[in-house]
């Protein structure tokens, strides 16, 4: 039996204040810049920040756009299943 549908050592445990589901800047923002950063294989690490200002300059509004309404789906989601786990984030079908 798998009630919350989660494999854990300590069953479907709450969800924790900060979780990455739920935060913008970990669900889109790392994983974006993570791959147009890193294009370059910046090697020093004045070469990174110098690379991340770059990439984050000319984000499109249009695109913020959309993961803000990505984030509000997730947050309805959250509230709909009353603060468990969201499958279809974890385990994407």
């Amino acid at each position: 039996m798998f009630p919350g549908h989660l494999i854990s050592r300590f069953g479907d445990v709450p969800r924790p204040p900060r979780s990455p589901d739920l935060s913008t800047r970990d669900f889109f923002l790392w994983g974006y810049l993570k791959s147009h950063v890193y294009a370059d294989k910046p090697r020093k690490f004045n070469d990174l920040k110098e690379a991340i200002r770059q990439e984050i300059r000319p984000i499109d509004r249009q695109l913020l756009a959309r993961v803000m309404d990505d984030l509000k789906k997730r947050l309805e989601n959250y509230i709909q299943e009353d603060g468990r786990h969201l499958t279809d984030i974890i385990f994407k079908t």
